[in-house]
Formats: structure tokens, C-alpha cells, sequence
């Protein structure tokens, strides 16, 4: 560790090492309700994992200074997370917001809940996430705009072409030869995204 530190020879700044907050205060309850988007990292014995989740902006509920709430509608039922979750509660969250250069980093111990009280705080065309991600946040923090000014991630003019990539289809078909053709797989994909969002 100590050879790590001798290649960073600059110590953080005093600001840096102070901006961890224990609790979530107003500048960061407002930044989670304007954020539509957030990656999850979580791990188990086999590794470690993110995965998006996205919504609309506020989608992820405070509760209260120390406890977020977090929907897990519809997806692949892999459950890579929840398995995670169920193995190591320690989670780690990123919240971005569309066109802002900085985000929040909320650290914290997380519970899969499926109570119907946490599960009926949202509702789409009737319908509830499956469960809840209880999650008490031990730490967090706003995190300087450096990596999103660099990647120029929310700039026009850095948006790829979708046509340079194969098409979802194509490259799950490539990856997993199952018996649908690119083309079936990707109409599927298709229907999903217009009815299985929620």
C-alpha cells in the first residue's frame, strides 16, 4: 500500500477528505430526486457487479437522512444483485443526472424488502416493483465532473452511430447461438422495452 501512495505524491486536499458525509443532507436529497439513473455495484464470493437502474427522476425514494429506497421492477430475473445482496449487503451507488458534469456516490448496507407498504410507494399501470432495496446509507459524497467532462458522455457531438455496433440481437445471437434468429431475438427485445417495462 505504502508503494501505491508513493506514486499519488499529492495527499487529498482537505476538502476531499472532508466531503464524506454520514448522512444524506438537502444538496443530496435534491441531486437523488433530479436523477433519473443510478449504478448499483454490488459483490459476492464470486466477484463483483454493477448494474443500471433508471427511471423516472426520483424514482429512488428518500426515506429518511440515512435510508434509501429503491425499486426493482422487471428485468432478466437473472437477479445477479439480489443474489449478491443476499450473500454481502455492502452496496455502492453512482447518481447521475442528465447534463450535470458531477454525481453522487452513496456507500451504504443493503435488505431486499418485499412489504407491500415499501412496494405500493410506486405504481405504473397498476403495477408494483417485485421488491424493495433497503439501503442505509454509511456514507456519501458529491463527486467532482472530471470523468463525465472527459468522456464529454451528455455532449451532442460525442454521440456514436448506433449503426456501428451489430444490433442488440445480433450480438446476443452471436454470444449465445441459442436457436432465435438475431432478428427474433430482437423484436422480443423490442416488445419488452414497449410492454415489460414495469
Amino acid at each position: 500500500m505504502s508503494s501505491l501512495r508513493e506514486c499519488y505524491t499529492e495527499q487529498p486536499s482537505e476538502r476531499a477528505v472532508k466531503k464524506t458525509q454520514h448522512a444524506l443532507d438537502g444538496h443530496m436529497r435534491n441531486f437523488i430526486a433530479l436523477s433519473p439513473f443510478v449504478c448499483l455495484g454490488s459483490s459476492s464470493a464470486d466477484g463483483a457487479d454493477v448494474t443500471p437502474r433508471g427511471d423516472q427522476p426520483g424514482f429512488v425514494h428518500v426515506l429518511d437522512d440515512h435510508t434509501l429506497l429503491i425499486p426493482d421492477w422487471p428485468g432478466n430475473n437473472r437477479l445477479d444483485t439480489l443474489m449478491n445482496i443476499e450473500a454481502n449487503p455492502q452496496v455502492g451507488l453512482l447518481f447521475l443526472i442528465p447534463g450535470f458534469s458531477e454525481s453522487l456516490r452513496v456507500n451504504g448496507v443493503a435488505d431486499i424488502s418485499v412489504d407491500p407498504g415499501l412496494l405500493e410507494r410506486w405504481t405504473v399501470n397498476g403495477r408494483h416493483p417485485r421488491s424493495v432495496l433497503r439501503v442505509s446509507v454509511r456514507e456519501a459524497f458529491l463527486h467532482c465532473g472530471k470523468a463525465i467532462l472527459r468522456s464529454k458522455l451528455w455532449d451532442e457531438s460525442a454521440k456514436v452511430d448506433r449503426s456501428v455496433l451489430p444490433s442488440y440481437g445480433q450480438m446476443l445471437k452471436d454470444q449465445t447461438q441459442v436457436r432465435d434468429t438475431a432478428e427474433q431475438i430482437q423484436a422480443s427485445v423490442e416488445e419488452a422495452y414497449k410492454t415489460r417495462l414495469y
